[in-house]
């Protein structure tokens, strides 16, 4: 990024015209946030700029000190700072997740953050816009990553409890977002069952159906009668699986909500028996597909698989550099 005004420093990225951070890893004066994931929103910024569903799920995390002051910018709306247009771009991700536009001096450079380009009924679609230089992710960046259907995925649930009637179905999401997203599809597939969620889901959940998100029949696990676990899906953190919560389900199959249950080794080493593969990541076909549509002059790659990334949008003449910045986790997908 040498003579660049967006550049890579320990905090991370930083713009240096409009004198902001892009979801920074330490604290800083002035942030940008992309999404509420915490590996991306971090608490004790001084200033910032995010949308509203990323303000207030970084207040309902980490409380009302999480900065000392915020600015709530809606999507596609502009914003002059120092000289620097920005806006906020919808990114597909999670609620409230948004790619990062900013304009200076007629050149043009996107932030994708995490975004994914699947349809998904609880968060605004991923938005294609042109740029000069694209800054992409890259979680899912290896040709072996192509994600299969998301309702095929949902319905290996629903197929298991018809088979499996004396069993309790555990299955493990991560709270914001995949939990959202899971139940959203498995009511699409009919599935009209009471839904109950580990009292960690619950907040965020409550969030959702604050926002007239759709997510008919869920309660609190603390709801369900001990001689009522036969046969029901319970929703829980992914830690949880393995704690001493999940012991007092006698008949269980587990389960895991994750774009990593591609890999047969991590199925194992979790001891899941019911692997579930949808993301809130592209895959690999849907990073290349969305670089070819936009079609900047530069790409950066942030996170992720960088490197076979790179390599392949090389081949494919573009110019294309990997960023490796740290601090970024696999584990929100």
């Amino acid at each position: 990024m040498n003579n660049s005004w967006l550049i890579k420093k320990k905090e991370g990225l930083y713009c240096k015209p409009g004198q902001f951070f892009i979801d920074p890893l330490l604290p800083v004066n002035r942030a940008i946030i992309t999404h509420a994931h915490a590996d991306h929103a971090r608490p004790s910024n001084k200033i910032i700029l995010a949308t509203k569903d990323t303000i207030n799920i970084m207040r309902l995390r980490y409380g009302k000190n999480f900065c000392q002051s915020y600015q709530i910018l809606n999507y596609n709306q502009s914003i002059n700072i120092f000289g620097v247009k920005v806006k906020l771009i919808p990114a597909g991700h999670i609620i409230g997740s948004s790619q990062i536009y900013m304009e200076y001096k007629g050149e043009v450079i996107i932030a994708s953050g995490d975004y994914k380009r699947r349809k998904d009924m609880t968060c605004e679609p991923f938005e294609v816009v042109k740029c000069n230089t694209f800054i992409t992710e890259a979680t899912f960046g290896l040709p072996v990553f192509s994600h299969p259907n998301d309702k095929i995925e949902a319905k290996k649930i629903i197929n298991s409890l018809k088979k499996n009637k004396e069993c309790t179905h555990l299955i493990g999401v991560y709270a914001l977002g995949k939990c959202q997203r899971l139940i959203s599809i498995l009511r699409e597939l009919g599935f009209d069952d009471t839904i109950y969620l580990h009292g960690a889901l619950s907040k965020i959940s409550n969030y959702y159906i604050n926002k007239k998100i759709k997510l008919e029949l869920i309660k609190n696990f603390s709801e369900l009668k001990t001689d009522n676990y036969l046969n029901k899906v319970v929703l829980c953190p992914p830690s949880a699986l393995a704690d001493r919560w999940s012991q007092r389900f006698k008949n269980v199959i587990k389960g895991f909500v994750s774009g990593w249950m591609h890999i047969k080794q991590r199925v194992k080493q979790k001891n899941i028996q019911l692997p579930i593969i949808i993301s809130d990541h592209a895959d690999w076909d849907e990073l290349l597909g969305t670089i070819r549509e936009i079609n900047p002059e530069k790409v950066l790659v942030t996170h992720g698989r960088e490197y076979a990334l790179v390599n392949h949008l090389t081949k494919e003449n573009f110019d294309c550099k990997a960023l490796n910045l740290l601090g970024f986790e696999d584990e929100d997908d």
